[in-house]
């Protein structure tokens, strides 16, 4: 039997949260992006000059840490709305967590990132995952997040940051090489030579390669809870994982982003029915109904009108993309 989820958030309920979050942190956030770009533009070798801009990007980055613990304030709400318009078998989800933990939470592992220069930020993501699992209560029973920040480490390091910083060199030792091609033939230094094409073309594909397996291992650390005596988790193969990653991607690509609206359905789906939760007595499944035509055309018109209005109709989009999402995954056995 297949038991349906449900998705009650309304746009109603979400938009004032959601105009606050494009006031106190959307509009701030590019206005300060846009200056920071500007001051980065300015040469000059005056000193007076270079330190009065030297302090103004100082000032801009302490700005955006400002606008960060804002960010995730409203975040917090959003997140809490969310949890609690989750619907299963007639009964909701509560959440009881409190805003001054979370803000505690936020901003000193904040601050133990930014000391750390980003070493601590997968410790910092795992208690942000127990913090929403224990205080999200089904049947007052909540879920707990069984994920390791050392683990996610380990994930960050060994499929990200070590193959980028090898695909950078190699990019680097091609453009130098590129560049003295280009002077040996005293052709316009402008104008960029066919090793410099090839490898700009190889540095693309390879970021695109090296994020197939960093996907499937973070998403395979991230489903990762106990709920109700029950062990979730992911259970499929790397290669078939990374094939069918590859290939939604690709279309995506392709298509110049028209498909990916599918393409995030299709992984969606292929996620979902891999996910099993076991207990030492039964094993349930979890499903998707994917219908191609009619879910790509929703999905569209949703994105199509939040950008016609500039994303004011955002908070409608994601609560109606939401509950047609909720309301055609399923958990069977």
């Amino acid at each position: 039997m297949k038991n349906y989820f449900k998705f009650n958030l309304t746009g109603n309920k979400l938009f004032p949260v959601w105009i606050l979050f494009l006031i106190l942190y959307c509009v701030p956030y590019a206005i300060i992006q846009y200056k920071i770009q500007t001051l980065g533009k300015v040469h000059s070798t005056d000193m007076t000059e270079i330190m009065e801009r030297s302090a103004s990007m100082f000032k801009m980055y302490g700005i955006s840490a400002i606008l960060f613990i804002i960010e995730y304030s409203i975040l917090f709400f959003i997140y809490k709305m969310a949890i609690e318009g989750i619907e299963f078998k007639e009964k909701t989800f509560r959440f009881v967590g409190k805003f001054g933990k979370f803000i505690s939470l936020i901003i000193g592992n904040f601050l133990l990132t930014v000391i750390t220069l980003g070493i601590y930020g997968p410790w910092f993501m795992t208690k942000m995952y127990k913090f929403f699992a224990e205080n999200s209560k089904l049947d007052e029973q909540n879920p707990e997040f069984k994920g390791k920040g050392s683990d996610l480490f380990v994930i960050i390091l060994v499929t990200l940051i070590i193959p980028m910083c090898v695909a950078m060199a190699l990019f680097m030792i091609s453009a130098f090489i590129g560049g003295f091609v280009t002077a040996m033939k005293q052709a316009d230094p402008s104008a960029m030579s066919p090793i410099m094409w090839v490898s700009t073309i190889g540095f693309v594909v390879a970021i695109l390669i090296i994020m197939l397996p960093f996907i499937y291992y973070y998403y395979r650390w991230g489903v990762n809870f106990t709920f109700k005596g029950y062990e979730i988790k992911w259970n499929t193969e790397f290669w078939s994982s990374i094939g069918k990653i590859f290939v939604e991607i690709l279309l995506s690509v392709v298509t110049l982003g028209i498909y990916s609206p599918l393409a995030s359905l299709r992984l969606y789906k292929y996620f979902v029915e891999k996910t099993v939760a076991k207990s030492e007595n039964s094993e349930k499944h979890f499903g998707y109904d994917l219908e191609p035509g009619d879910d790509f055309l929703y999905m569209w018109g949703q994105i199509l009108l939040s950008i016609i209005t500039l994303g004011i109709y955002c908070p409608w989009a994601m609560c109606k993309i939401g509950n047609r999402i909720f309301a055609k995954t399923y958990v069977e056995g």
